[in-house]
């Protein structure tokens, strides 16, 4: 008796349609700069700006950026501050420039710990920008993965203590939809800058078949050219998602990037 044909799942895309990125290096770039750290977090902004527009040249429909983790508020005060106030000044000044793009923009994230003027603009811009339909920029801001799974188990808690839903008819969808992002595909690559390879409680469920792209880079330094190496990257890959795995295929890789100034 023949045996079935098994169908393979493979997926060779030319772009991602969602990238999020773990912005790493701010400080150490303003430390071998002779700089004060909040030099750094600005010259980030910098780099969220080149790597924005160079998302949208590749056609990324989703950006997601971890701005800032719920373990950031362990960070000396005054950093803290800076990078609130950086994060106010930025929403003032780009929220018309993504109009322009048309980009909508999102926040994930807790919002109860932040100050009420950052939470008003948060809310502001995501109302203005809510009806964009050329991309979405996420921020994800005081994020955390596990506080994210947390709070969807609640929610799936709270209907079915309210009669809503059976426990036993909870599955990965409904987990999924729970999410912060559960209305958004979850990420086809992953770029870590900073020469660090761990993903530091960000986007735990999301990332299950999630490509992974580790760069020397400092994130000041990141820039549309650094962009289109991880996407060649990615593009070279197989992506089985479990399916009649080949041996190395969609496997973790390392990019041989060194950083400007070493």
């Amino acid at each position: 008796m023949n045996r079935p044909i098994e169908t393979e799942i493979v997926n060779f895309c030319s772009a991602p349609r969602h990238i999020a990125i773990i912005m790493d290096g701010n400080r150490r770039w303003a430390s071998r700069q002779g700089l004060p750290t909040p030099a750094g977090h600005r010259a980030g902004v910098d780099a969220v700006r080149l790597t924005l527009e160079a998302c949208q040249t590749q056609g990324v429909e989703v950006l997601t950026l971890f701005a800032f983790s719920s373990e950031n508020w362990g960070r000396p005060e005054s950093e803290v501050r800076a990078l609130m106030a950086l994060m106010c000044h930025y929403l003032r000044r780009e929220v018309q420039k993504l109009q322009r793009d048309n980009i909508r923009l999102r926040f994930v994230g807790r919002r109860d710990r932040l100050s009420p003027r950052l939470q008003r603009l948060m809310a502001r811009s995501e109302k203005a920008t809510r009806e964009n339909t050329g991309a979405t920029l996420v921020l994800a801001v005081d994020y955390g993965g596990r506080w994210d799974l947390t709070n969807a188990v609640r929610r799936l808690a709270s209907a079915v203590a309210s009669g809503n839903l059976e426990p036993d008819e909870i599955n990965e969808t409904h987990l999924d939809g729970a999410l912060s992002l559960g209305d958004l595909p979850p990420p086809d690559l992953c770029i870590r800058t900073g020469g660090d390879t761990r993903i530091s409680n960000f986007l735990l469920w999301q990332f299950a078949y999630t490509e992974f792209y580790f760069s020397n880079l400092l994130w000041p330094d990141f820039d549309q050219h650094a962009l289109a190496a991880a996407v060649d990257d990615f593009r070279g890959r197989e992506r089985r998602f479990g399916v009649r795995g080949v041996a190395g295929a969609g496997a973790l890789k390392h990019s041989l990037d060194i950083p400007r100034g070493f």
